[in-house]
């Protein structure tokens, strides 16, 4: 009898069994951070806070299935996204490009493990660069296919009025939530061996 972890990798680079359950797994934990919701004038959820955790601890391609995964839950109608909600509507409405923008972090944090570095401390600073810049996507496609469906349903926005109602009051707390979870994530992977 063999245990499916002594066992060689493909060399198709297809995921393990352990691999995909991880992947679901932090589908679910970003639904979950999507339920948690921080009661203000504009609500805040856990959500960002997951995908990056999704990020650091599975990897830019693992982490990009585990959002892509969390946002057709949603598009097919489970109820994954905030308040409870789900389907397609919620990602062709007003907040629906924020959502798809996590695919934006995603993907940049996946093209950015491909700049070869030795040094862990470097390799940190990369991560949380390449976050960075995956956020500045995210608010820049969400806040472009907000105007849109801003303009459509109720009247035209100017980007500054956007940028003040959908942005201004998330840059901080989406800020703390990164530094949360590249502070929380690495000691488990480390003692995970994820």
């Amino acid at each position: 009898m063999t245990e499916t972890s002594t066992l060689p990798r493909s060399k198709n680079k297809t995921f393990t069994t352990k691999e995909l359950v991880l992947t679901a797994l932090m589908s679910v934990f970003i639904a979950i951070g999507s339920w948690i919701s921080i009661p203000t004038e504009i609500p805040f959820t856990m959500q960002t806070f997951a995908v990056f955790s999704a990020l650091f601890l599975l990897g830019g391609k693992k982490g990009f299935f585990s959002v892509l995964v969390f946002i057709l839950l949603g598009a097919v109608g489970i109820p994954v996204f905030q308040g409870f909600t789900g389907g397609i509507g919620i990602l062709f409405g007003m907040t629906g490009g924020y959502i798809i923008g996590f695919l934006g972090i995603a993907a940049i944090y996946w093209l950015a493990e491909l700049i070869p570095l030795k040094n862990k401390a470097a390799v940190f600073v990369r991560n949380i660069i390449a976050m960075v810049i995956g956020l500045a996507v995210c608010y820049a496609f969400g806040t472009a296919w907000f105007m849109h469906v801003y303009a459509k349903q109720v009247e035209s926005i100017s980007l500054t009025g956007a940028l003040k109602m959908c942005v201004t009051p998330f840059v901080i707390a989406d800020l703390i939530k990164l530094a949360a979870a590249a502070l929380y994530t690495y000691p488990i992977k480390k003692y995970a061996k994820i």
